[in-house]
């Protein structure tokens, strides 16, 4: 684990929120210089706490306007099994998220369609025939009233 200082996480903090800033920009939010800013973003991303930059994308906009989660339980707690699914959900572009949980299910996933009958599709051709799946939960997302995901 990396030690990171107060001024560290706010580079963090400001990179999380945009990016894009400049490092003039962000050196002033910070309260360094933009050289000494330069150095500590560069040994963040040296070190691995910033493992890359994303856009952050509308699904709306890309015509993906239905969007859930979704909980899958396991038929086999093998790892041989997780395998296999998560090898499924690396190659599906519904899946823009896919993680492995404690307690009564064994994935969560974030899953955007273009609508409920591309939704069904999925569920049903994708996720149904796989031999590894047993149970299958799906939570619509209404809203997001509060979304920091890069």
């Amino acid at each position: 684990m990396i030690d990171i200082d107060a001024i560290g996480r706010k580079i963090l903090r400001e990179l999380s929120q945009d990016g894009r800033i400049s490092n003039i920009e962000l050196a002033d939010r910070v309260g360094l210089s933009p050289s000494a800013c330069l150095r500590r973003v560069q040994e963040l991303e040296r070190s691995g706490v910033i493992k890359g930059y994303r856009a952050r994308i509308d699904p709306a906009k890309t015509g993906a306007t239905f969007i859930a989660y979704v909980t899958i339980g396991l038929s086999s707690h093998t790892k041989d099994a997780q395998e296999g699914f998560e090898a499924a959900m690396a190659v599906a572009p519904e899946v823009r998220e896919c993680h492995n949980t404690t307690g009564a299910i064994e994935y969560l996933l974030r899953v955007e369609a273009a609508d409920l009958a591309a939704y069904k599709h999925f569920h049903t051709e994708v996720l149904g025939v796989l031999p590894q799946v047993n149970a299958i939960t799906t939570y619509v997302l209404m809203d997001s009233p509060k979304d920091e995901r890069a």
